[in-house]
């Protein structure tokens, strides 16, 4: 990269010194990190009774207005689960997720396929599939009434990034690649192609097995569920897979948050701008509910 990019050694120093000044927030009472160091000080975005008519928020609602409140267009704390997700316990990444799943607004086709990667890591199968869904047909069923616009290529990124990161369960950290499945009930079988260290493997993953064959290169060493495994060219290895990943039913909502208690003893509260005139098509917000 230094090569490419004809990088000089200050900037890479100066890259190490920002990284080890870097604070990561965590709140202890919440269990949670935080996306910003004053995000918890606000009140919640009732979205839950935020009629249909006043979505995308940002299209009804000045921006000034929104960043008052606790609320976020696209998976962002989340997003970092998946791509630092060795750097998360189990739990914090549970925990993050529900915070954060129930603020999101969905207006963004950038955050269905990684909460549903996610999603299906912490055991919210069903919710899971339903985002890979939302992620699937937001162009095949112009779900966000813009497809006439054009296509949404990094949500049709993200729909094999699904696949691949959240149902297959594979990971790459620092050079290393496991994978824990979550295949969903309904499906019998999950078959995709990655290619690891130039050699191109398929996977199959059926409910009770995951069979990894080399198409193409060099024997490849892979995790699945802890087991090392080392697969080589005409030796396909195949891992018992056991239905013991954790279930989790519905779906995060603000009012499981609503009446959290902050460190400083404040009740977390759920509310929206209140409009009350349109005038030439703009309203006019006069107050907070």
């Amino acid at each position: 990269m230094v090569k490419r990019l004809d990088l000089q050694e200050d900037e890479i120093l100066e890259w190490a010194t920002a990284a080890e000044a870097m604070h990561i927030l965590y709140d202890d009472d919440l269990g949670i990190h935080p996306q910003d160091s004053q995000f918890l000080e606000k009140e919640l975005w009732d979205l839950e009774n935020t009629p249909a008519s006043k979505r995308p928020l940002l299209l009804h609602f000045h921006p000034l207005v929104i960043y008052r409140f606790q609320v976020i267009k696209q998976a962002d704390v989340v997003l970092a689960l998946l791509l630092q997700g060795d750097e998360f316990t189990t739990d914090e990444k549970r925990r993050d997720f529900e915070y954060y799943d129930a603020l999101t607004t969905g207006d963004s086709t950038l955050s269905a396929s990684t909460q549903s990667i996610i999603a299906a890591e912490v055991g919210y199968r069903e919710l899971a599939l339903g985002y890979f869904h939302a992620a699937l047909f937001v162009d095949l069923g112009d779900l966000h009434n813009n497809t006439a616009d054009g296509i949404h290529v990094a949500s049709t990124g993200g729909v094999w990034s699904a696949l691949a990161f959240g149902f297959g369960g594979m990971r790459d950290y620092l050079g290393t690649f496991t994978f824990d499945p979550r295949l969903p009930e309904e499906w019998e079988s999950l078959v995709f192609h990655v290619t690891i260290h130039g050699s191109l493997i398929e996977v199959d993953l059926r409910q009770d097995r995951m069979t990894f064959t080399i198409e193409k290169g060099a024997a490849v060493e892979l995790f699945v569920r802890g087991e090392r495994i080392e697969v080589g060219p005409g030796a396909p290895v195949t891992v018992a897979l056991a239905d013991d990943r954790p279930s989790i039913e519905g779906a995060p909502t603000t009012s499981d948050i609503e009446g959290t208690v902050r460190a400083d003893g404040s009740v977390i509260t759920a509310s929206m701008p209140t409009i009350v005139a349109d005038h030439d098509d703009a309203e006019v917000i006069v107050g907070m509910d």
